[in-house]
């Protein structure tokens, strides 16, 4: 009888810690004109307004919009951990979280709803631009399909931005994750089609992690390479682990700077 006012009360932390993490981010130009509207204004650029050659205009829109909306989430899951962590460590808040009674946890599962959210929101608005202006047309079980793939890819990234946060400083996190996301993106085939790069760069592709996720985004559309999707899996979860082992020795060393 006691448990069930506990557990009531631990929910509701976790909802209000996401509830103000989502209106902090909210409040956050730098963060939402990014994460919400470059993805859109992209493809509005080059998957509808811009002519194309090889299949035609409604091919290339709809193999942007998995590739853009890849592309979108990665980057709303790596600046939304690790910019937005980096920043508050040197803030001095991840001392004040670790001082407080509020689970640990709360803190980046608060973090981890808020990018699902934002990713939700921009693959929402792309789908719709690609819909209309783009003129795609997938049966329903499709976008689905794509939406949910999108939107897992939250975790790897996450992950990785987690890694950097407690790795980088706060005044560096920004241009660390640019340095990395923005060429591995290119390689990856996410602005221009694949099968576009030169052949040194599509051998390079697969020991990125952007590629196998957009991979794995084309295929639910049955625009992919046609290699096993066990591959671009694996792959991800192995990323996915490595980057929670290193943010959790960051994680750690910061506890023993802080404590020891």
């Amino acid at each position: 009888m006691i448990a069930q006012p506990q557990s009531r009360s631990l929910w509701r932390i976790y909802a209000l810690e996401a509830k103000y993490e989502f209106l902090k981010q909210m409040r956050l130009p730098a963060y939402v004109v990014p994460s919400l509207a470059f993805p859109l204004v992209f493809y509005l650029m080059f998957g509808v307004a811009l002519p194309h050659g090889h299949g035609g205009p409604f091919d290339i829109a709809t193999y942007l919009l998995a590739t853009y909306g890849a592309f979108g989430v990665m980057n709303v899951s790596l600046f939304g951990f690790g910019v937005g962590v980096a920043t508050e460590r040197g803030q001095g808040w991840m001392l004040f979280k670790r001082a407080s009674p509020m689970p640990p946890f709360a803190y980046f599962a608060a973090k981890l709803a808020t990018i699902l959210l934002f990713s939700l929101i921009m693959t929402s608005g792309l789908f719709l631009l690609g819909a209309t202006a783009g003129g795609v047309r997938l049966p329903f079980g499709t976008w689905l399909s794509l939406l949910g793939t999108l939107t897992l890819g939250t975790v790897p990234f996450a992950a990785f931005g987690l890694a950097v946060a407690y790795w980088a400083g706060p005044n560096s996190a920004v241009a660390v994750l640019n340095i990395i996301s923005l060429p591995s993106a290119f390689g990856s085939g996410m602005w221009i089609p694949i099968q576009m790069l030169p052949p040194v760069i599509k051998k390079i592709a697969l020991f990125l992690p952007p590629y196998h996720y957009s991979q794995l985004a084309l295929r639910a559309l049955g625009l992919d390479r046609g290699e096993r999707p066990e591959l671009h899996i694996g792959f991800l979860a192995a990323f996915t682990a490595l980057s929670l082992l290193l943010a959790w020795i960051g994680y750690r060393r910061d506890e023993g700077k802080t404590f020891g």
